[in-house]
C-alpha cells in the first residue's frame, strides 16, 4: 500500500512539474509593432463624409413597403459626390437590387483583394430613447459623432473610399487590382452580396483577401489579458430560426387540463437551458486561446497551456459564465419571442415559441434540429425551421492575407495584439467563402464595451477621432495590396 501511495505521490509530482514547465514556457512569440508611417487621411473630412452618410435614412426591411428607395438612391450619389476621383477612376457597377462593386485596376496581375461593407441600417428602434435624432449625423462638443450606422458599417464604408480617394490624390496605384464591395441588404440577409459574389465567380476572379466588418480592437474581453486585443474574424457561425409550436383543445382557463401549451413550451425551454450543446474546441478558439492565452495571467496559463488536461474544466467555465466566451465554446440557442392566447381566460389552441441558434461549424442546422428534438423529449411540440444557414468554413491566421491585415493593423494600433476569433453575428462576407479561402472580417475600430453594445442599439454613435483612425487603417491595407 506504501508503494502504492509512493508512485502516486510521484505520478501526482511528475504532473504538477509537466504542468507548471509548460506554462512558464507558454511565452508570446511575436515581436512588438512598429508605428506606420503617417497617412495621408484628412480626420475633418472624414468625419464630414461620415455625418453626410449618416443623414440619409437608409433602413432596410424584408416588407418592400417599408422601404424608402429614394434614400438608397440618395445615398448611391451622394458617395459619387464625396469621392469625386473613386468616381473617376474605380468604375461601379450596380449588381442586384442594391449591390456596388467599385474596380480599382493594379499595375500588374495576380489575385485581388476585395474590401466589404455595407450602406443598409436597421431601424432606429423607440425614437424617444435616443437622445439625438437617430439620423442626425451631429458632432457634439465632445467631438462624437451621433446616428444609426456610424457603427454599423457606414464607418467602415467612410474609411474605405476615405482611403482610396487619399491614396488617389497622391497618384497611387495599388499592385494588384482591388474591390470595393457595398451591398444595401445585409441587414436583411438580402441577395446583392451574393449576386456580387455570381458577378465574379462568372469572370473567374479568386480574391487573395477579402476584408469585411467584424472584429475591433477590445480590452478585457479575453480572461486575465490586459493589453489591448484586434480581433480578426478567421470564420463566423451560422444561424438557425426554429420554431417550437403546441397545439390543445383550446377551453375555459378556470378548469385547465392537466398539460397546458404554454406550459409545455416552458418546460421545453427549461430542458434546452438546462443541456446547453456540447461544447468543442473549434480551430478559431484554438488559434485564439494559442495567442492570448500566452499573454494571460499565470493562473490562466496554467490552463491554457495544458488544455490536453484543463479542457473539460475550461469547458465547464465557459458553460457557466455564458456570454463570448461560453458562445466562442459551442452552438448556442437563445429565445426570443413567444406567443399564446389573445385572452387572459382562455387557454390557447396553439402556442408558438421562437429561437435562436448560433452554429459552429460541425454542427449543421439539421444536427440542431434533431438535438433539440431530442432534448425536449415531447411528441405533442413540433420543432419546425423557419430560416438559416450553415457556418462559414475557416480561413487560416497564417499566410499572406492574415499577415496584411495583421501588419495593418499593428502599424494603426501599435499597442495591440492581433488574434484570430470566431465572428457570432453572420455578414455578407459569408457568401465570399465561395470564391476565397482567405476571407477575413475586422471592422477596424477600437470600440469599449459600451460602444459594442450601441450596434443595433438606441444612441448610435462614434468618437470622430476612432473615423479617421478607420481610415488609417484602410489606406495601409490598400498600400499592400
Amino acid at each position: 500500500m506504501l508503494w502504492v501511495l509512493l508512485a502516486l505521490a510521484c505520478a501526482a509530482a511528475v504532473l504538477l512539474a509537466v504542468v507548471l514547465v509548460r506554462a512558464a514556457l507558454f511565452k508570446p512569440g511575436e515581436g512588438k509593432n512598429t508605428p506606420g508611417e503617417a497617412a495621408g487621411i484628412e480626420y475633418k473630412r472624414a468625419v464630414e463624409h461620415l455625418s453626410q452618410m449618416v443623414r440619409v435614412p437608409t433602413v432596410s426591411s424584408r416588407n418592400p413597403q417599408e422601404v424608402d428607395e429614394g434614400a438608397f438612391e440618395d445615398f448611391r450619389r451622394l458617395l459619387e459626390t464625396l469621392y469625386p476621383r473613386v468616381t473617376a477612376t474605380c468604375p461601379r457597377e450596380r449588381i442586384g437590387p442594391s449591390g456596388l462593386l467599385y474596380y480599382w485596376k493594379g499595375k500588374q496581375p495576380g489575385a485581388p483583394a476585395v474590401l466589404m461593407a455595407h450602406y443598409d441600417v436597421v431601424p432606429p428602434g423607440d425614437l424617444t430613447g435616443w437622445q439625438k435624432p437617430p439620423f442626425c449625423g451631429e458632432l457634439d462638443a465632445d467631438g462624437v459623432l451621433w446616428g444609426r450606422g456610424t457603427l454599423d458599417t457606414k464607418g467602415t464604408l467612410c474609411g474605405i473610399l476615405e482611403a482610396a480617394e487619399a491614396l488617389l490624390e497622391q497618384g497611387y496605384i495599388p499592385e494588384h487590382d482591388v474591390y470595393f464591395s457595398f451591398s444595401g441588404d445585409e441587414e436583411i440577409m438580402g441577395p446583392s452580396a451574393p449576386a456580387i459574389v455570381d458577378v465574379l465567380e462568372q469572370r473567374g476572379i479568386h480574391p487573395a483577401l477579402v476584408l469585411d466588418e467584424g472584429g475591433a480592437i477590445v480590452e478585457g474581453a479575453f480572461p486575465g489579458v490586459k493589453e489591448k486585443t484586434a480581433v480578426v474574424g478567421i470564420c463566423e457561425k451560422g444561424q438557425l430560426d426554429v420554431e417550437l409550436s403546441i397545439k390543445s383543445k383550446g377551453g375555459h382557463t378556470s378548469a385547465p387540463p392537466v398539460k397546458t401549451p404554454v406550459a409545455a413550451l416552458a418546460r421545453a425551454v427549461t430542458r434546452v437551458e438546462k443541456r446547453p450543446f456540447p461544447a468543442v474546441l473549434t480551430p478559431a478558439a484554438r488559434d485564439m486561446f494559442n495567442i492570448l492565452g500566452r499573454r494571460s495571467s499565470f493562473g490562466m496559463k496554467l490552463i491554457f497551456a495544458n488544455l490536453w488536461l484543463f479542457l473539460p474544466l475550461l469547458k465547464k467555465i465557459c458553460t457557466a459564465s455564458g456570454g463570448e466566451m461560453n458562445a466562442l465554446m459551442r452552438t448556442t440557442c437563445c429565445f426570443t419571442r413567444m406567443e399564446g392566447s389573445q385572452a387572459a381566460n382562455a387557454i390557447p389552441t396553439e402556442a408558438r415559441m421562437t429561437a435562436n441558434l448560433r452554429l459552429v461549424r460541425g454542427d449543421s442546422m439539421d444536427d440542431c434540429e434533431a438535438y433539440l428534438r431530442r432534448v425536449i423529449d415531447d411528441p405533442d411540440i413540433t420543432v419546425t425551421r423557419i430560416q438559416g444557414n450553415d457556418a462559414s468554413p475557416y480561413s487560416p491566421a497564417d499566410g499572406p492575407a492574415w499577415e496584411l491585415v495583421r501588419s495593418a493593423i499593428g502599424e494603426t494600433w501599435p499597442e495591440a495584439v492581433t488574434a484570430p476569433y470566431m465572428m457570432m453575428a453572420c455578414s455578407d462576407s459569408r457568401h465570399f467563402c465561395r470564391i476565397s479561402e482567405h476571407v477575413l472580417r475586422f471592422s477596424a475600430m477600437e470600440l469599449s464595451k459600451e460602444e459594442r453594445g450601441l450596434i443595433h442599439g438606441l444612441n448610435e454613435r462614434v468618437p470622430a477621432e476612432k473615423v479617421g483612425r478607420a481610415a488609417e487603417f484602410f489606406y495601409r491595407v490598400l498600400k499592400k495590396c
